[in-house]
Parts: C-alpha cells; structure tokens; sequence
C-alpha cells in the first residue's frame, strides 16, 4: 500500500509503502467505541466525594426526647435533612477504570489508522520540523495543506519549534509516536504523520 510523502511545504517527497495489517485492516466501530470508552473511564480520577453521617461535623449527642415534644424523634443532628447533615448514597472515591485485552487495544489502533487510510484523510509528512517557533507562517503552512482539524504525530521526540509553533492553532493538535491514540485520531478529522511515526507505529503495533 503506498502512498505519497509530502513536504511541511506542500511539495512532494516522494512514497511510502504502509502496511496493509496496520494501515488497510478490517474497521471494527464496536471496537473502537469500547477503546474510547476505555481511555476516557481510565482519564477520570474518581476523587468526588461526599460526607456520609460518621464523617460530617457535629456531636452525636441526642437532641431532644424520642417522645412528648410533639417532634420528629431524632437520634443526631447529621441526618440528610438537617442543615449541615450529611449525603445519603453520596458519591465516593473510586476506581472508574475498565479493563480491556491489550490485544483488542491493539485492534482499536489498526481500525483507526485503517478508518482514516480509508476516508483518504491519511496524510504523510516527511518530517514534522519547523525553523523557528512563529505561529503565522505554520498556520500558513498548514492551511495550504488543508489541515484545519487535524492530529499531527511526530516521531519518538516532537521538534520544540514545531510543537510552540502549532501551540495556539485551534483544532491542531500535536503528539509524538508513543501518545498517538484512538481517541485522539477519531475526534480529529485529518490524521498526519511523519515517516518517523509510521515506523514507531508500525513497529509497535507489530511487535
């Protein structure tokens, strides 16, 4: 499977031959929603929390007689209809992490890359290397490439220039080899990577 190199200046550079296994597999949507769902369970740190009625400020000392008041009877003031009281089935701190087959993770990756080689919104720079850290000319750049909503990897290091450069464009976001991931290549229209990233890529999801 082969398919063009291009230049940060839209100029060619060339082919590249992709794997058909990686670049060309069979898209498995299920797959991949449970991949996503995955990564964004494992982002969340879980540390709501609420107090429960041994946890909430005040004295357990009952506040007036079970009977003759003519009251509700109450055995403290840190029920969840008194003021201050405490939450009931409140939220508490907890794991919200789900588990998946690396095997099935892996999968996920082929059928993204697969998805976006299939759209034809796969590109492929040979290197992802700016001259200075100007944000102007690498929109510039970017705009005569099309790439207005685009996920750009880099290799096993992204160029400092580049990453400062492409900081403030909105709907650009940059990663190196090791950080590309299903979620981020999906909520992207454009998918770009540099030679560099195809090989981590290839080699990871091979190995």
């Amino acid at each position: 499977m082969k398919v063009a190199v291009k230049t940060l200046e839209g100029k060619d550079s060339g082919e590249i031959t992709l794997d058909k296994d990686i670049f060309a597999s069979e898209v498995r949507q299920d797959i991949m929603h449970q991949m996503v769902n995955y990564q964004l369970a494992k982002r969340r740190s879980g540390n709501h929390k609420a107090k429960t009625r041994c946890e909430v400020s005040g004295t357990g000392k009952k506040p007036w007689a079970q009977k003759g008041t003519g009251r509700a009877r109450a055995g403290d003031l840190k029920r969840n209809i008194d003021r201050g009281g405490a939450v009931v089935h409140g939220p508490v701190v907890r794991d919200h992490s789900i588990s998946m087959p690396k095997k099935l993770r892996v999968l996920a990756m082929k059928s993204a890359l697969s998805s976006k080689a299939a759209q034809g919104k796969l590109v492929i720079l040979d290197e992802a290397k700016a001259k200075d850290h100007k944000t102007k000319p690498m929109a510039a750049a970017l705009k005569k490439l099309e790439l207005d909503n685009a996920l750009i990897v880099g290799g096993k290091e992204v160029d400092a220039n580049f990453a400062r450069a492409t900081a403030n464009l909105p709907r650009i976001d940059v990663l190196p080899s090791a950080g590309a991931n299903v979620y981020d290549i999906l909520r992207r229209d454009v998918l770009v990577l540099t030679k560099d990233a195809v090989k981590d890529i290839t080699e990871k999801l091979k190995g």
